[in-house]
């Protein structure tokens, strides 16, 4: 990682903002050696600023750069402190094997596309370690595509990131990436015979793919050439191409990108994608905006496109609040808040996208409409009502009816262009998931049978749903998840977890793994804190930028509930969150120390102060804020776990975890609250630093690293929440 100095990237701030940073010397060996008994000891190097009237003191800058010839040693010998710490807990080996049993016992159905009369579908067969892709034509024959478990070795293993079937299903693009890192290399397979095409294109981690109608080539988004991993640059300036079959990448055509056309505004953190529908004139295209929900779209004629002269037609930005849109030959349905925080779906022609004249086609109610859907008989809505899964159709005419699903639960779905009907896969805490198909001609749902039902008995088990008030008088939902015969005495183990942030609602899921806790008397709970999206945009805006502090103050509501509720007390109280829900965790542990036993940080965001000079950093803006302005910094600074740290203070144990292949959140923010963690607790209680170094943020991981890490958690928590002997 390139070192990037602040004073750089903030030359045009005020002089009252910022003030010259200082460093003061390095005064300790350049590989330290983990004292007998303990961590290694973190180099300490302090960098002072002053920004916005304020000093901030950072002893681990030099983290920041991860060539620094201090980083490397000491991440290995922090993760071999842990490995020899955990190693050592009472149960893992037990643990291990028990997780290992009931993750492979279960199979796993993952996206479907239905295309040409087969449908396309990935799935992690019972023992196997990642998802496949397979193919079912229209006599149910199911053949095997892609086994990314036969493409990597023993020591780097091979993840399919995403992929997509052409219209009539000849011909598959996919992404392949190593280590989960994510870094997808586009490949194209020919269905019928398996023949790999010979072209490659790399820096294809967002491609988003849509194939043209005759499916002779796809547009893609491609990273800007050049642009060094590991600076801020890495995802600025993408460009969409189209790439024809059986070309070079050299041929590709450049079709939409920063600066390429006066009347189509592309920002720099901007990820821009053209995306066809079958039997439209017209192609959408949208510009995605790092992690903002809100979109900017433009239409212009297909065949006008591919002859370079497309006149673009803007149908939305930011500032018309449209988060989703959903093509329907010439007409484009989106889905917005304006007016409606919990969302309304309008309607315009591609033709002629004019959002002063959109008709209503399904106004705002009770319910959050989480997302749009097109098939070729309709518009599919996905509601959400009170945490409950809900499904609605639009007619070609604007009818709006209810489709009445098997249980409650809940629900994602998955239609296509030239394919009437709806894949809706549905699962609850407690049920596994199961895939079902539902038909329009005759109103019903059936069961695919693509998802195999495990012999898992979980009728022992139950959920429910209750709520804790906030400091503010919000009222927060708290999922709980426990064995029937649990008694409320305040003994359980208990693991509560929680994200919020980018309007994502945490939704029920069936998890084999949790089994291996529930059974050892262990409670798991999910806080719907503020920053998701569980009431809608106002429940996400609750939990962002100036506001953010609702989001952990939210999780330690709903801890103060459970011991409330009977289920546990301090002592047995673990919380954990991953990647942005290391922010929620990270906080809740320095406001609160005194209310946790453990806290559980998986590949999280510790030093939200210098996220943003981080690969990953520019596009998380809208979301989290910038240093760059008084308002963002002061919102930053309140995020930032690791200013938040208090020498003398004692913490509660304390597991966090980081994949040295992660592009979205870098190692060192985990490295780096280890390492105050470690020099400030007064407590005796392990810090610990797990990581994994074939592993990036988790979605690449394979079954078998996942159940390690869920053995290693599981264990640490029984571990720190039990009594001795």
């Amino acid at each position: 990682m390139r070192h990037v100095d602040r004073r750089t990237v903030l030359a045009g701030a005020s002089a009252a903002a910022l003030s010259a940073c200082t460093s003061t010397p390095a005064g300790t060996p350049a590989t330290p050696q983990a004292p007998k008994g303990g961590p290694p000891v973190a180099r300490r190097a302090a960098v002072t600023e002053t920004l916005w009237g304020r000093e901030v003191i950072d002893p681990y800058r030099w983290m920041d750069n991860d060539a620094d010839p201090d980083f490397a040693p000491w991440m290995r010998a922090q993760a071999a402190f842990a490995r020899q710490t955990l190693d050592a807990m009472p149960g893992l080996a037990a643990m291990k094997a028990r997780v290992a049993q009931l993750s492979g016992e279960v199979a796993f159905i993952g996206p479907t596309q239905r295309a040409g009369g087969s449908i396309f579908y990935t799935k992690r067969p019972v023992g196997a370690d990642q998802f496949r892709l397979y193919v079912r034509d229209a006599a149910g024959v199911e053949r095997l595509l892609i086994d990314p478990d036969t493409l990597g070795t023993a020591e780097k293993h091979i993840s399919l990131d995403w992929w997509l079937a052409s219209p009539s299903g000849s011909h598959i693009v996919y992404g392949l990436s190593p280590s989960g890192s994510e870094n997808s290399v586009v490949h194209i397979m020919e269905v019928a015979t398996g023949a790999i095409l010979p072209e490659r294109m790399d820096r294809a981690q967002y491609a988003n793919p849509s194939w043209l109608p005759d499916g002779t080539g796809f547009f893609y988004n491609r990273l800007a050439a050049g642009a060094a991993p590991d600076t801020e640059a890495y995802y600025k300036n993408s460009v969409c191409w189209l790439h024809r079959l059986n070309t070079p990448e050299s041929a590709d055509v450049r079709v939409l990108s920063r600066g390429q056309y006066a009347d189509v505004d592309v920002e720099e953190i901007a990820f821009p994608g053209v995306f066809t529908t079958l039997g439209a004139s017209y192609v959408t295209a949208g510009l995605f905006s790092g992690v903002q929900n809100e979109i900017t779209l433009y239409t212009a004629r297909l065949d006008d496109l591919l002859a370079g002269r497309p006149v673009w037609r803007r149908v939305c930005t930011a500032t018309d609040k449209v988060v989703a849109w959903a093509q329907r030959g010439d007409s484009l349905y989106l889905l917005t808040y304006m007016n409606a925080p919990r969302y309304r779906v309008i309607k315009v022609p591609a033709r002629a996208p004019n959002l002063m004249r959109a008709e209503l086609i399904v106004p705002q109610s009770d319910r959050v409409i989480a997302g749009i859907s097109p098939a070729a008989d309709g518009v599919y809505v996905r509601d959400l009502d009170g945490g409950v899964g809900r499904v609605r159709r639009i007619a070609p005419n604007g009818t709006v009816t209810e489709i009445a699903l098997p249980f409650e639960g809940a629900v994602s779905l998955r239609t296509s262009d030239e394919h009437p009907g709806c894949d809706i896969l549905m699962e609850s805490w407690v049920k596994p998931p199961t895939l079902f198909y539902y038909t329009p001609a005759t109103g019903r749902i059936v069961d695919t049978g693509l998802q195999p039902q495990p012999a898992l008995d979980v009728s022992g088990y139950e959920s429910q749903r209750v709520f804790a008030t906030a400091a503010d008088g919000a009222r927060i939902p708290l999922s709980i998840l426990y064995k029937k015969s649990i008694a409320r005495d305040g003994g359980a183990p208990t693991i509560v977890n929680a994200y919020g942030a980018y309007g994502i609602t945490q939704d029920p899921a069936f998890l084999p793994r949790t089994i291996a806790f529930l059974e050892q008397g262990g409670v798991l709970a999910t806080a719907h804190v503020r920053g998701g999206g569980e009431f809608g945009r106002a429940w996400h805006d609750g939990g962002r930028l100036m506001t953010k502090p609702n989001t952990w103050r939210d999780l330690i509501a709903c801890c103060e509930e459970l011991i409330r509720l009977g289920f546990t007390r301090k002592e047995r109280l673990a919380i954990q969150g991953g990647s942005a829900g290391g922010i929620t965790v990270g906080r809740a542990l320095t406001e609160r120390p005194d209310l946790f036993a453990v806290v559980i940080s998986n590949v999280g965001v510790s030093n939200a102060l210098r996220s943003e000079f981080s690969q990953n950093g520019p596009p998380n803006i809208p979301e989290f804020g910038s240093v760059k302005t008084e308002e963002g910094f002061k919102g930053l600074y309140e995020m930032d776990a690791t200013v938040h740290v208090t020498p003398g203070t004692s913490y509660p144990a304390v597991l966090l975890t980081t994949g040295m292949t992660d592009p979205r959140v870098d190692p060192w923010q985990a490295a780096k609250m280890t390492a105050h963690l470690q020099a400030a607790t007064s407590s005796g209680k392990p810090v610990l630093l797990r990581i994994d170094f074939e592993a990036g943020h988790g979605l690449g991981s394979t079954r078998a690293q996942r159940d390690a890490e869920v053995a290693d958690t599981y264990s640490f928590v029984l571990w720190q929440t039990r009594p001795a002997g």
